[in-house]
């Protein structure tokens, strides 16, 4: 097949007109709103008109410095919108195409890809996040938060970085598809492999902890336990699927253990917090499995001894992007969505501007909201938490 040449919707006409913009400009601030030029799309490339952008945890790791991320940045990468123009040889997608983000794609050349079919954890999944993509108002180079930049009004990206999305599905909440719902589901059903009728906790109910929740629900589980350190989050919770909710504490294991009689058969950690984790494996029954979705900072130290681990019999898994292939497990969720077993619009517990991507960050920092999802063209509402 001839490659294909470069291509446009009419929308991109003013492709040469900056956009608006979140930008981090230093590690440990908050983002701030700006105008940045985007090139049209090269050899290989994308340029999408985002609908909507997830507000992730993740995000706010990249911001102060748990994950590494190289600055000025574009943050975001959990989004959806319409094609707009591709660039020569592109033909995974064309222009007004509606696509979902994907911030880890694979190479489909090294080890993880090749030999050991793992490709969640392929090696060059974020190549893309230390190369430069556009330009501030200043001339300045800017890098793309998890290689796909979805807190802008458009971003270019790899091919790689876009699936089209299956019909049928509302394309605002589809952005919640390329980050929360793939990691949330792929940590029930192909992380832990939860079987029907298994017990299951959850701690930490944000947007990823409401999507492991409803998985589990999908799954089939028995008791779902949703563990938390707001009660804010028992009606949402249970929307999602739980069937217990319990404040956090430090008697969160015991607790679990005497409701279950002896605990629960898998534990799902989205926190990232090392009593968090260590709360979730002293949860778990003997031989149970634990899996840790959370993403915790390095001085975050988790403490076993080596009798425990031998009496107990239990298992600790990480867990990247739950263990998921996008392009195959994408057309599984969205076949949920359509029959009804998954709720998309249950996960957003807000609905903000580009601006109040600032608020929604320090919301976060102090374990407030869920998921606020970045819906562009609204009008600013207030942000809960703020």
């Amino acid at each position: 097949m001839e490659p294909h040449p470069p291509a446009v919707h009419p929308a991109a006409a003013r492709a040469t007109e900056p956009v608006r913009a979140a930008v981090l400009t230093a590690v440990g601030e908050p983002p701030r709103l700006t105008r940045v030029h985007l090139p049209p799309p090269g050899p290989g490339q994308v340029r999408v008109r985002l609908a909507a952008a997830g507000v992730c945890h993740s995000d706010l790791s990249l911001a102060n410095g748990t994950l590494a991320q190289p600055v000025p940045a574009v943050l975001g990468h959990e989004g959806a919108g319409t094609v707009v123009a591709v660039g020569e040889g592109v033909t995974a997608v064309a222009p007004g195409q509606r696509v979902v983000l994907n911030w880890a794609p694979s190479c489909g050349r090294c080890r993880f890809c090749d030999v050991l079919d793992e490709p969640w954890l392929c090696e060059a999944a974020n190549a893309g996040t230390t190369v430069a993509y556009a330009t501030d108002e200043d001339g300045r180079d800017l890098y793309p938060g998890l290689t796909v930049a979805a807190f802008a009004e458009e971003t270019v990206v790899p091919e790689r970085c876009v699936l089209p999305l299956p019909d049928g599905l509302p394309l605002t909440e589809a952005a919640l598809l390329g980050c929360a719902v793939l990691t949330g589901y792929g940590a029930i059903h192909h992380s832990a492999r939860v079987r029907p009728g298994e017990t299951v906790l959850v701690v930490g109910i944000g947007g990823v902890g409401m999507s492991v929740l409803q998985a589990a629900r999908i799954a089939d589980a028995g008791r779902i336990i949703a563990v938390d350190v707001s009660t804010d989050k028992e009606p949402l919770a249970r929307a999602c699927g739980a069937t217990d909710f319990l404040l956090a504490s430090d008697r969160t294991a015991r607790e679990v253990r005497q409701l279950t009689g002896g605990g629960v058969d898998v534990a799902v950690e989205c926190a990232g917090r090392a009593e968090t984790i260590r709360a979730a494996w002293s949860a778990t029954r003997r031989g149970g499995r634990a899996t840790v979705v959370g993403i915790g900072g390095k001085d975050q130290q988790v403490a076993f001894s080596a009798l425990e681990l031998f009496l107990t019999a239990r298992s600790l898994t990480g867990c990247v992007y739950g263990d998921s292939v996008p392009e195959r497990d994408l057309p599984v969720l969205a076949e949920h969505v359509r029959a009804g077993r998954l709720d998309l619009s249950a996960l957003v517990t807000d609905r903000i501007t580009l601006d109040q991507v600032p608020e929604a960050f320090a919301a976060m920092s102090r374990g407030r909201g869920g998921r606020a999802l970045v819906v562009f063209d609204q009008r600013p509402q207030a942000v809960p938490g703020s």
